[in-house]
């Protein structure tokens, strides 16, 4: 988790750099180096993984009102005490992580965690800090309420996997192979209402002609998406052969999903394992018989399950990542 820590006083300034010490980030001062409140929250809301504010929890407050969009987007808020007694979890205590942050930032500095989510106060079993817990997103998180409400009436919720789950499952959760679920973990899109947690092991390799758009990649995308029936959100990655590292509409598309690119030489793609999609084309103009499905491979660590397609001058293949998914839904 990346952090950004903002203080006001010399005495939290250095709490702020003793938390960074266990839980790295960037440590700022108010009204040092042309640092203000205002300009230091819009910018680090945007970037962060979570903010930490090293003094009154009014502040932060309104520091924050004007960032605010909503609860599976906006990034943890923490809030310290100058003087270590109290850390409290503000904004996004699950799917953001800040009621974990809070406990670690707790637990490092001697501080009472003050978290005042339901589930947590109850000691409920949480689908959205399970869901974070398990590197996986949330395609419908409007969903969340009401899940969350049904346990903590002390009803039973049905949850379906695509994968096996590992450990005792927890206390008001009942696993399911049967159509009538709340919650399926999956890569998959389907007409149910159900709660749907998306894992991110899937890993887009691409190929594509010099120059080409920005909008011919997003189609492929689409297509890929529509025409396998999987969850945009599965995907966390994107690769393609070092030639494309600086190739414009790959990476407008990359920075438009928020999916970091990585990039492997022709060499380094003819070492992964497989059976791949050869064309001799290819291979006379890069060097390696096929990029999109070896860079899928070789990103994920994993196997190839959507073969190369190829249309408009872009080539798009999916491998996944191993997934081995428990019943963890906080730290202990």
């Amino acid at each position: 988790m990346n952090c950004a820590y903002l203080a006001f006083t010399a005495k939290g300034l250095a709490l702020a750099q003793q938390l960074a010490q266990t839980c790295p980030g960037s440590v700022s001062r108010c009204g040092l180096g042309g640092v203000t409140l205002a300009g230091w929250t819009a910018q680090q809301f945007a970037a962060a993984d979570a903010l930490v504010f090293v003094g009154a929890a009014g502040i932060a407050v309104r520091a924050i009102a004007p960032c605010l969009r909503h609860k599976s987007t906006d990034p943890a808020v923490v809030v310290v005490d100058e003087t270590g007694a109290f850390a409290v979890s503000l904004l996004s205590g699950h799917l953001g992580g800040a009621n974990d942050l809070t406990r670690q930032v707790a637990r490092l500095c001697g501080a009472v965690p003050v978290i005042t989510t339901a589930t947590d106060c109850s000691g409920v079993f949480s689908v959205d800090s399970w869901a974070r817990m398990q590197g996986c997103a949330v395609e419908n998180p409007r969903r969340i309420k009401e899940i969350s409400s049904r346990l903590l009436s002390g009803e039973t919720i049905k949850i379906a996997s695509d994968w096996p789950i590992a450990g005792a499952v927890p206390d008001g959760v009942e696993l399911t192979d049967m159509q009538d679920y709340d919650v399926h973990l999956t890569l998959t899109k389907t007409a149910e209402s159900a709660l749907r947690i998306i894992p991110k092991i899937a890993v887009l390799g691409v190929g594509c002609k010099l120059g080409t758009p920005q909008a011919a990649i997003e189609q492929a995308f689409s297509e890929l998406c529509d025409q396998e029936n999987l969850c945009p959100e599965a995907f966390g990655l994107v690769c393609s052969i070092d030639r494309k590292a600086e190739e414009p509409g790959l990476l407008a598309f990359c920075k438009a999903h928020h999916l970091p690119f990585a990039t492997y030489s022709a060499e380094q793609l003819m070492q992964a394992e497989g059976a791949f999609s050869a064309s001799p084309f290819v291979r006379e103009i890069t060097g390696v018989d096929n990029v999109c499905e070896r860079s899928a491979v070789l990103g994920s660590g994993g196997t190839l399950f959507v073969k190369k397609r190829a249309g408009n001058g872009v080539t798009m293949a999916a491998a996944s990542r191993p997934f081995h998914p428990d019943w963890r839904w906080r730290d202990a």
